[in-house]
């Protein structure tokens, strides 16, 4: 939704996005992006969870179709109209990571080759066979854009994917004065710093 500095005149910008939880401006664009939890019910690999720059007046699919133009077969032929104008995210991330927290990087303690980067915390999954998340990853930017995929940043909170060894869970992101990472986790129920030193 977007509104007026005083509240007023609320109208949608943007809609279908199934549960998108963190916002960040992207420093060069000036895009709003956000990391969305897609749907469950489809299995392990569907549907993809996402990051995405949030586009005026687009259509994400929610909750007719995912991708783009795949239809959900729960809602077959409800609204061909708006699958068919359906926009594809532009990061995808493993099904059920449930990314929450994102973070434009524009410290400078980190190598060079992080500035500009996204960090997206990822929750972890619960209804997966094989557990899934639980870390922080990067999105590589270059010029204002995704360079395709991400890398895992921090791991180790998910210690046995087949079982349910899991002893943290990262939620929110903060890039600190000094260009360090703080990260929370309601699992350990700590906030962790991630420096870098030379």
């Amino acid at each position: 939704m977007e509104y007026d500095a005083n509240g007023k005149n609320p109208q949608v910008f943007a809609s279908g996005l199934r549960n998108p939880v963190g916002l960040a401006w992207n420093p060069v664009t000036h895009a709003l992006w956000t990391a969305v939890n897609e749907r469950d019910g489809l299995g392990d690999d569907l549907v993809p969870d996402y990051v995405t720059d949030v586009r005026s007046k687009a259509f994400y699919g929610w909750p007719y179709s995912y991708l783009g133009a795949h239809e959900d077969p729960r809602r077959k032929a409800e609204r061909p109209d708006l699958v068919a104008s359906a926009i594809m995210p532009s990061v995808l991330i493993q099904s059920h990571s449930a990314p929450l927290g994102i973070v434009f990087y524009n410290g400078t303690m980190f190598p060079p080759e992080y500035r500009g980067s996204a960090f997206v915390a990822l929750h972890g999954s619960w209804n997966r066979s094989r557990r899934t998340g639980y870390s922080v990853i990067r999105v590589p930017f270059r010029d204002g854009k995704p360079t395709g995929g991400y890398d895992d940043f921090v791991t180790g909170w998910l210690t046995d994917p087949s079982g349910g060894s899991v002893w943290g869970r990262p939620v929110g992101l903060l890039v600190l004065a000094d260009g360090s990472l703080l990260v929370s986790d309601d699992g350990a129920n700590v906030i962790w710093r991630v420096t870098y030193v030379r």
